[in-house]
C-alpha cells in the first residue's frame, strides 16, 4: 500500500498553451528542472511568452535554455522581463563597472571550481544574509569546460512536504540567523577576496519555513552555507535540527543536475531552491559564468513573521 502526498497548487501551463506559443518544455527530473526550447531570448518577448515562461518556472523551480548567446545588455534585458535587477552582489565589487548588475563567477578569479579550490561547495540559496534575498538568479554560461562543472539544484518545497507532521509543526515556528561567510576548504582565502566577500558583516533573520508569495507552498529556508543558528533553540539543539534539515534538502530525489554548454542559461527561483556549485572543473580548464539577480522581498513564515536585518 503506497501513501499519497498532497501536491501544492501552482500555475500549471498546459502542453497546448506552450505549444501554441511555439515553446517546447522538456522536464529533466521528476520533481525539479525543465528545459525550454523554441524561444530566442535575445529578441523582445511577447507578454504571453513571458507569462508562460514564468508559469513553467514556478512549477519546475529552475528552467534551462540552450544556444542563447546573449550580450551583457541582452542578459540584463531578459532579467528585467521578470523583475527589477539587483546589484550583482552586496559586497563583491562589480567586475564590469558598466554593468554593475552582473556578477562574474570565474574559477580562475575566485579560486573555485577546480582542484585548487579554497572554498567548500555547500548547498545554498543566494544571498540569504540580507533580509530581502533575490527572487531569482539567471546564470549564463560564457566559457564552459568540455566536461565537469555541472550545477545541481534541489526543490525546497518538496523537501518541506516530505517532512513528518510533528517535524513540520516544530519548524513552522522557528527563525534562523543567516550570515555572510565562506566555508574554507583548505589553507586561506586570498586576503583581498575574503575582505571583499565578508565586508563589514551582514546578518539577517529568516523564518526556517517561508510561504512562497506566488505559489503558496511552504518552503524550507535554511542552507548549510549561510545559516548560522536557530533563535528559539539552544545552539546544540539548533545544530541537530539544522543537520536534519540539511540532510533533507540534499536528498537526491529532490534534485536535478545540469550539464552546461556555451550559451546555456539557468533561471531559478531563489525562494524555493538550493543549488550546489561544482568543484570538479579539471585543472587548467576555465569555467566563466555571469549572473544577474532579481530584487527580492522579505520572507514571511507560516506565523506571519517577516525577515529582518541584524547587522549591516
Amino acid at each position: 500500500m503506497t501513501s499519497t502526498i498532497d501536491q501544492p497548487t501552482y500555475p500549471d501551463p498546459t502542453p497546448a498553451s506552450a505549444a501554441e506559443l511555439g515553446l517546447e518544455v522538456r522536464p529533466m527530473a521528476g520533481h525539479i528542472g525543465a528545459e525550454i526550447f523554441g524561444v530566442d531570448l535575445a529578441e523582445p518577448l511577447d507578454p504571453e511568452v513571458v507569462a508562460e515562461i514564468r508559469a513553467i518556472w514556478l512549477k519546475w523551480k529552475v528552467v534551462f535554455f540552450r544556444d542563447q548567446h546573449l550580450s551583457q545588455e541582452q542578459h540584463k534585458a531578459f532579467g528585467r522581463r521578470f523583475g527589477e535587477l539587483a546589484p550583482g552582489h552586496p559586497t563583491l565589487p562589480a567586475a564590469f563597472p558598466e554593468h554593475p548588475e552582473i556578477l562574474l563567477l570565474d574559477n580562475e578569479r575566485l579560486a573555485m571550481g577546480g582542484g585548487g579550490s579554497f572554498v567548500e561547495s555547500r548547498w545554498h540559496t543566494d544571498v540569504t544574509f540580507i533580509p530581502d534575498p533575490p527572487t531569482a538568479s539567471i546564470l549564463r554560461g560564457v566559457i564552459v569546460p568540455p566536461y565537469g562543472g555541472d550545477t545541481q539544484w534541489a526543490n525546497l518545497a518538496l523537501a518541506y512536504e516530505r517532512l513528518s507532521e510533528p517535524l513540520k509543526d516544530l519548524v513552522d515556528g522557528l527563525h534562523a540567523v543567516h550570515h555572510n561567510t565562506l566555508p574554507i576548504k583548505r589553507g586561506e582565502l586570498p586576503g583581498k577576496l575574503a575582505k571583499q566577500f565578508l565586508g563589514e558583516g551582514l546578518r539577517a533573520v529568516h523564518p526556517v519555513v517561508r510561504v512562497h508569495p506566488e505559489t503558496g507552498e511552504k518552503v524550507l529556508f535554511v542552507n548549510p552555507n549561510f545559516t548560522s543558528h536557530i533563535l528559539e533553540l539552544t545552539r546544540q539543539e539548533g545544530a541537530h535540527v539544522l543537520e536534519l534539515l540539511y540532510a533533507q534538502i540534499a536528498d537526491p530525489e529532490f534534485s536535478v543536475r545540469f550539464r552546461w554548454q556555451p550559451g546555456s542559461i539557468a533561471f531559478w527561483d531563489n525562494r524555493a531552491t538550493v543549488h550546489l556549485v561544482p568543484t570538479d572543473v579539471p585543472p587548467g580548464m576555465r569555467r566563466s559564468m555571469q549572473r544577474v539577480t532579481l530584487r527580492g522581498a522579505k520572507s514571511v513564515g507560516p506565523d506571519g513573521a517577516e525577515s529582518y536585518p541584524l547587522e549591516g
